[in-house]
């Protein structure tokens, strides 16, 4: 048979040819693919925490504790560095960002409803508004309260992410955010060590599928023939 068969060889070129035009045809045949959407869970945390560290040369430090209460979120600041015997104001500020040199960066106070500045009595506040600390004469403070329009999470509502911002004055509940001073000391509000989410509803378990019926052992039937006594004979 002769290798260089031209009819042998037309067909191959044939096949390549076919095999080339349908690699560079448009893929617009083809249907595009469905984008696929991440799923975000939005468990609420138990426990969220900022550690307070100075802005610029103070030495105001400390934390702040937001943890999952009964009747709402805890806050618990305890700070220390503060100007003895003075009122110092403390609000969660909108972003966690803290690279500007006076923490102006973190925003504004923390507000998603709209409210009007006021302190933490009101109904109608800043979500952000938590009063005021209360220095003693070594210049530390204690704050504890109860409040129910921020969530730990990072949801419309939730402050995880946010920043803790305290003040060189007062809050004096005037507008728009109670001519509190300068901004002394900071801090973003992160997952403590120790949180764990809130328990989410669990779908319910998948069911098990049957067990296949194991015929091994059925006893064998045999075919079985007519009795050689039963038979008539013609």
């Amino acid at each position: 048979m002769n290798p260089f068969d031209p009819m042998k060889t037309n067909r191959t070129f044939g096949l390549g040819s076919v095999l080339l035009l349908s690699l560079m045809a448009p893929a617009h045949s083809q249907e595009p693919a469905t984008p696929v959407t991440p799923q975000v869970s939005s468990a609420e945390m138990k426990k969220l925490v900022a550690i307070i560290r100075p802005v610029g040369d103070g030495n105001v430090r400390g934390s702040v504790v937001f943890e999952k209460g009964d009747d709402g979120i805890i806050v618990t600041a305890k700070i220390g560095g503060l100007t003895p015997n003075a009122s110092h104001a403390i609000h969660i500020h909108e972003f966690g960002d803290l690279g500007s040199n006076d923490a102006t960066s973190a925003g504004d106070h923390f507000n998603p409803r709209g409210h009007p500045h006021a302190v933490p009595d009101d109904n109608e506040r800043h979500a952000g508004d938590l009063g005021n600390l209360q220095a003693d004469g070594d210049g530390n403070a204690t704050l504890t309260l109860v409040v129910n329009n921020i969530t730990l999470d990072a949801s419309k509502s939730g402050i995880l992410g946010r920043a803790v911002i305290v003040h060189s004055k007062a809050d004096d509940g005037g507008q728009p955010s109670g001519n509190a001073g300068d901004r002394i000391a900071a801090g973003v509000i992160g997952i403590s060590k120790d949180a764990k989410p809130q328990a989410m509803p669990q779908p319910p378990p998948a069911a098990k599928p049957p067990v296949p019926h194991d015929d091994s052992e059925k006893k064998e039937t045999r075919p079985t023939t007519p009795d050689s006594d039963d038979t008539a004979e013609e």
